[in-house]
């Protein structure tokens, strides 16, 4: 079993790398950077060198002995496009998930100049779900270039949602997730940023995932959106779960 995850969407994480460097203002209170510190205080062998990027072959081969099927959101604490990972890793990183085809697995990246350079040498298998983070409409040229990737099933995460969204272009998109920032220093989501996007999601019938409000204290703001809780998923998951169980 990898290591389970709290975050909403996914259900554990497998880091082959870890460290990462800021590009643009969703990374400004970054939460790996916190937690890495943390685990470097408390010894932790792989962030000896706390957030600086590093690369973790003997865990590559992980999600092999994970026997269980599971949902694994790849590099949490780490951005697998970042500058410094040679794309011969990145590729072996690929190979492990197209061999461990019982799983599914997600990876995000704020790098989507370097994905798109490096998607032609990439195996892009169904069970490997594609996101790029979007915090405001300055960043929305990230979704162009994941859409001219050979990524199945894409998706977008506009966390931490900093500003207003307008005019989204879905087309090609399987999945958002919207979220606000936590912390102590989280920078405020207004309300109507999110229903905008909502809206959009509606209109588009992409399926829409509401992950947090965030703040100080995530847990006491909750997950709601308008009086309820949005979990939707990729119509591909029922779909295989349907297989699975029939």
């Amino acid at each position: 079993m990898g290591l389970v995850s709290k975050i909403e969407w996914t259900e554990s994480t497998w880091n082959p790398v870890t460290g990462c460097s800021k590009i643009s203002l969703g990374c400004k209170h970054c939460y790996a950077e916190r937690m890495a510190k943390r685990l470097q205080a408390m010894g932790q062998p792989n962030y000896t060198n706390g957030f600086r990027l590093a690369l973790h072959e003997k865990v590559l081969e992980l999600p092999l002995a994970w026997k269980k099927p599971q949902t694994i959101f790849v590099n949490s604490m780490s951005d697998l496009f970042h500058e410094e990972v040679p794309a011969k890793f990145i590729q072996r990183v690929f190979h492990i998930m197209e061999q461990a085809h019982w799983h599914r697995f997600q990876i995000l990246t704020k790098r989507s100049e370097r994905l798109l350079e490096i998607n032609p040498k990439l195996s892009w298998n169904f069970n490997i779900w594609m996101g790029v983070s979007v915090e405001n409409q300055e960043h929305t040229f990230r979704i162009d270039h994941l859409r001219k990737t050979g990524a199945k099933i894409k998706f977008i995460s506009f966390e931490p949602l900093l500003g207003p969204i307008h005019d989204l272009n879905l087309r090609g998109i399987d999945w958002v997730i919207v979220g606000g920032e936590s912390g102590h220093q989280a920078r405020p989501m207004d309300a109507s940023w999110a229903v905008d996007i909502r809206n959009q999601c509606q209109r588009t019938k992409v399926p829409f995932f509401f992950k947090q409000w965030g703040g100080p204290n995530r847990k006491k703001t909750g997950r709601k959106l308008e009086g309820r809780t949005w979990d939707e998923i990729p119509a591909s998951v029922n779909m295989a779960k349907a297989v699975c169980n029939y």
